[in-house]
This record gives C-alpha cells, sequence and structure tokens, in this order.
C-alpha cells in the first residue's frame, strides 16, 4: 500500500463520514413520526402555568365568555362567565406551540387548530388529545394576579 492509496482512502471515509452525519440531520423526525419543529407559534416544552409570576392586567379587561394571552407569562386567562377567571398555560398539548385567540368559549391553537374550552382547558377539537393545564390565578383589587406554583 502507498501514501497516496492511505490518503486516498482516507479522505473518501471521511467523506462517507460527513454524508451520513448531513443526511441524519435533514432526516430527523420526532418521535410521533411527524418531521420536524412545527413550533410556528412560539414556545415548545413546557407544559406549565408559564414564566413569570404576579400582576397580569385588568380583570375588566378580559371579555366575559372570552379572555387574554399573556405571552411573557406563557398564559391564558379566561372568564366564562361574571367574576369567574380561569387560567391556564397558553402553551399547546399538541406540539407545543403558543396559543394565539380565545374566541367564541374557545381557545385556539394556530398550528394545528387545535380548540380548548376556556372553563376547563379540555380538549374541543384536535389534533390535541390532552386538555391544557391549569395555572392557578386569583383577583385582587381588580387586578389578575398569576399565584406561585
Amino acid at each position: 500500500m502507498t501514501a497516496s492509496t492511505t490518503r486516498r482512502s482516507v479522505l473518501a471515509a471521511a467523506g462517507a463520514a460527513s454524508a451520513a452525519v448531513a443526511l441524519a440531520a435533514c432526516g430527523s423526525e420526532s418521535a410521533d413520526g411527524s418531521g420536524g419543529d412545527e413550533n410556528a407559534g412560539g414556545d415548545s416544552g413546557s407544559e406549565g402555568g408559564g414564566g413569570a409570576k404576579g400582576e397580569l392586567g385588568k380583570a375588566s379587561d378580559i371579555p366575559e365568555g372570552g379572555g387574554m394571552i399573556f405571552k411573557e407569562q406563557k398564559v391564558v386567562v379566561t372568564r366564562p362567565s361574571g367574576s369567574e377567571y380561569k387560567a391556564f398555560s397558553a402553551t399547546c398539548t399538541h406540539k407545543g406551540c403558543s396559543v394565539s385567540e380565545v374566541k367564541g368559549g374557545t381557545i385556539i391553537c394556530p398550528c394545528h387548530e387545535s380548540k380548548f374550552d376556556i372553563t376547563d382547558g379540555s380538549v374541543k377539537g384536535g389534533p390535541a388529545t390532552k386538555p391544557l393545564p391549569p395555572a392557578k390565578v386569583s383577583v385582587k383589587n381588580g387586578t389578575i394576579h398569576l399565584a406561585e406554583g
């Protein structure tokens, strides 16, 4: 074996390894077989009540039968009726996108049109199969507060 043959075989092996790595990266697939990251709407992963705690805003800004999304805190606050306020994670349980609107008694995710009920976070329309996790809120002096834990 000559020096040029050794160099050639080393270069060929390196090229094959590089190609394998590139193909593996391009073909990444999620565990459910759906392909890569479809998080067009936002924050992935966390199924909790959100980030920062504390004051969210005026209770009067939440329309009865509707809700408001607090993106920074990753929470959606709804007002099913009167002075009843509920809160849920704003992270969709299907693919981790952030929900985008509350309309007609429904919390809507823009990525795949999953729909959740404003009263209990339950799934009203898939592809999501799990409800939005609840978050704790309280109303004090007309202001909505996100509770710890």
